[in-house]
């Protein structure tokens, strides 16, 4: 772990809680003087003889203006979540009143803390390295059950726990290759050489593992957008209302009454999908507003991480076979859906279509079969099981520096392979060694953390 870094032994100050009207607002302190600082302010007792971990109510004050009657939670380090001695005063939820709490402490001594301040500060003391420090911001944005499994988990130290191990023999492997270096004379080998190629092999596999899970990863934090594209009167617009079970886009017979894209949310499995109602698609439009609607509706088909391609059953199959050469070629990943099998019939339409392949038969009308496209909705992204028991990449930061780990492994396998000397290896057991540390924070600097810490939320 890194020295704390200088201008880091002063008092911060936040609003922990989000801004606004509530029942209760919580103002934290965390530094060298953030006791003193609580006690000039509370009448009730003298909290610099108080224990750690304990509760205290009375009022607050500065300069004989009551300000508020608060709980004061007192944290003395290095038992606190920065390791540094923490105050928590829990006031009412006026905006005034926390501001004039806040102010009142700048006034005493301390300064407005930066955005991840304090988790910085837990980081810089050693309470948790910086995969955990990421995941703590990751947790706070988690919107679905499976984001928030994947932030604990990492936050738990699942994933550093993993990396540490490794690194460590890793760096035992160094220690005895570099010793080498210095027996050169004598031509001799410390460094059992097919230890050391089992453990680049293992290291391969976690690596290749964890950098293979990154798209899962990308799905679980960020969602998926799904284009629900077709010609006009599809259903597109129904299938949309259907899915959201609400009347979120105009439904009518007159083809092209979407113009432009409507975009809605909706969790299905504890995956986010953006589904985004599209402008229907026809080769030949005179309606300037249409056209240019057409022409979004192709954006959004290219950008979309799932195209849904709706059409009506009484298309033909010619149609159909064609669009799905063309998203075949442009290497989407699409879902085939017929709607209208209400009107059709559900036998007579898989009849027909029967050549075509795997293709889901619905009526976005009478929501008929639309839980069946949803569950191919997930496991057309997922292939599989969400497993949040195992890491996962969410960070992209993450993904890139296990990259070059698995550059670096395999560039110290091919040098052992072709019996590199001792001095070459080692450089490249120090690159592996340094973006394996990069992960964790054993290695880093103050600008990439001043660009971490930055991305978070004030008061955390």
């Amino acid at each position: 772990m890194m020295n704390k870094l200088s201008g880091w032994d002063d008092t911060i100050v936040a609003l922990a809680t989000p801004p606004g009207v509530g029942a209760i607002g919580v103002i934290r302190l965390s530094g060298t003087n953030a006791i003193a600082i609580a006690n000039e302010l509370f009448s009730a007792k003298n909290l610099l003889t108080q224990a750690s971990h304990t509760l205290h109510v009375g009022l607050l004050k500065h300069e004989e203006n009551i300000l508020d009657e608060v709980v004061i939670s007192l944290f003395k380090n290095p038992k606190s979540y920065t390791g540094e001695d923490v105050i928590e005063i829990s006031c009412h939820g006026s905006p005034y009143v926390q501001q004039q709490v806040i102010d009142a402490c700048v006034k005493k001594g301390a300064r407005l803390a930066k955005p991840g301040e304090f988790t910085q500060r837990a980081f810089l003391n050693g309470k948790l390295d910086l995969a955990q420090a990421e995941a703590v911001a990751d947790l706070i944005a988690s919107n679905t059950a499976a984001s928030q499994k994947a932030a604990l988990h990492t936050m738990k130290g699942g994933f550093s726990e993993n990396l540490s191990a490794l690194r460590e023999r890793m760096i035992r492997f160094s220690a005895l290759i570099e010793l080498e270096l210095d027996f050169s004379q004598e031509d001799v080998e410390f460094a059992d050489r097919k230890q050391f190629y089992e453990l680049i092999d293992e290291l391969t596999v976690s690596t290749t593992r964890l950098v293979n899970s990154f798209s899962l990863g990308n799905v679980i934090r960020n969602g998926v957008s799904v284009a629900i594209i077709g010609k006009p009167n599809a259903g597109k617009s129904t299938l949309l209302n259907s899915l959201l079970n609400e009347n979120r886009a105009i439904v009518s017979d007159i083809p092209g009454t979407t113009r432009d894209t409507i975009e809605e949310i909706i969790n299905i499995d504890c995956i986010l999908f953006r589904l985004i109602d599209t402008a229907g698609i026809r080769q030949h439009s005179n309606d300037v507003i249409e056209s240019a609607g057409i022409e979004r509706s192709l954006e959004k088909m290219k950008q979309a991480d799932l195209v849904i391609y709706l059409f009506d059953v009484a298309e033909t199959m010619s149609e159909v076979v064609g669009k799905k050469s063309e998203f075949d070629q442009q290497e989407l990943n699409y879902l085939l859906v017929a709607n209208k099998i209400d009107g059709a019939g559900e036998e007579t339409a898989k009849e027909k279509f029967a050549g075509i392949g795997k293709m889901i038969f619905i009526s976005a009308k009478q929501n008929l079969h639309t839980d069946v496209l949803k569950q191919r909705m997930v496991d057309t992204i997922l292939q599989g099981t969400v497993q949040t028991e195992n890491t996962i990449i969410t960070n992209a930061r993450h993904f890139h520096a296990l990259q070059e780990v698995q550059k670096s492994l395999t560039d110290i396998k091919n040098g052992l392979d072709n019996k590199l000397p001792g001095d070459l290896l080692a450089l490249d057991i120090r690159c592996c060694l340094h973006y394996l540390g990069e992960i964790t924070g054993e290695i880093t600097n103050e600008d990439q953390l001043d660009y971490i810490f930055s991305k978070f939320c004030i008061g955390k």
